[in-house]
């Protein structure tokens, strides 16, 4: 098997969720484009199917399931329509997440709480499912998609920090867990150019401001991001888990350009 092969996904089936654009979006067609059939799974109905029919063009099946990861009973129609649909679920890519920034004056209990659910109970939830499947299946790499924020500090970002920090830690639990059945690890994900990132970049200066603090002088792009995604799901990192990738373009403090006050 020469190297490059290492990183075929041949006969494999990944599900990715937050599928629709950016990161997800990505991920999705670099798996698909090394071998994978895809479950792709989104809230928003129309930029799914057209992430999915982006996936039929590289050859490969794709199964569009709008879903929305917050609803629990969401996340288990999806594995079922999964393992309905292809018999087995290989690679898990948990992209859906996010929350807006918000400093700790301004976040009620039910802010954080509603950020610990999408940010990592739907993604907890979708694994547990799918781990005894995986196992029976031979074959398991979960990936959950984290932020730099996770170990990083800046004003207004205590819930979307703290929650990916306890992805991050989840990941080597998980990992720890179900070694050697399966793989878990986690990317944790710079200043990537993607919709929500766009919405505040609004303005030039915001942007240089953001790049000034890389030292590869430059944000990410969805496919830097999909390029670790494909590394962790296929055979080439066969001796990794319990691992937290630092995508970054080099960042070692916040880049976000915004000053939030505290309100202190």
């Amino acid at each position: 098997m020469s190297i490059l092969d290492r990183f075929r996904l041949d006969g494999k089936v990944a599900l990715v969720t937050g599928a629709s654009r950016g990161i997800g979006r990505a991920s999705a067609l670099a798996l698909a484009e090394s071998g994978a059939d895809v479950v792709l799974a989104a809230r928003r109905p129309g930029p799914l199917e057209e992430a999915a029919a982006e996936v039929t063009k590289l050859g490969r099946k794709a199964l569009a399931v709008p879903t929305d990861t917050n609803d629990a009973a969401a996340c288990d129609a999806l594995v079922t329509r999964a393992l309905e649909t292809f018999g087995r679920v290989d690679v898990l890519v948990n992209n859906a997440g996010g929350t807006a920034p918000l400093t700790a004056l301004a976040l009620s209990d039910a802010e954080l709480e509603q950020a610990f659910r999408f940010n990592v109970v739907s993604g907890f939830r979708l694994a547990r499912a799918l781990a005894p499947h995986m196992k029976n299946n031979g074959y398991g790499s979960v990936i959950n998609m984290s932020s730099a924020m996770s170990h990083l500090v800046d004003s207004g970002f205590v819930a979307y920090g703290t929650t990916k920090a306890a992805l991050d830690h989840m990941t080597r639990l998980l990992a720890a867990e179900w070694a050697p059945h399966l793989r878990v690890n986690a990317i944790s994900a710079g200043a990537t150019v993607t919709d929500a990132l766009e919405a505040f970049m609004s303005m030039d200066e915001l942007r240089d401001a953001m790049i000034a603090r890389h030292p590869l002088k430059r944000l990410g792009s969805p496919e830097d991001i999909a390029a670790a995604v494909l590394y962790l799901a296929s055979p080439a990192s066969a001796w990794v888990t319990g691992k937290v990738f630092e995508i970054d373009g080099g960042a070692v403090g916040s880049t976000w350009p915004i000053p939030i006050p505290s309100g202190l």
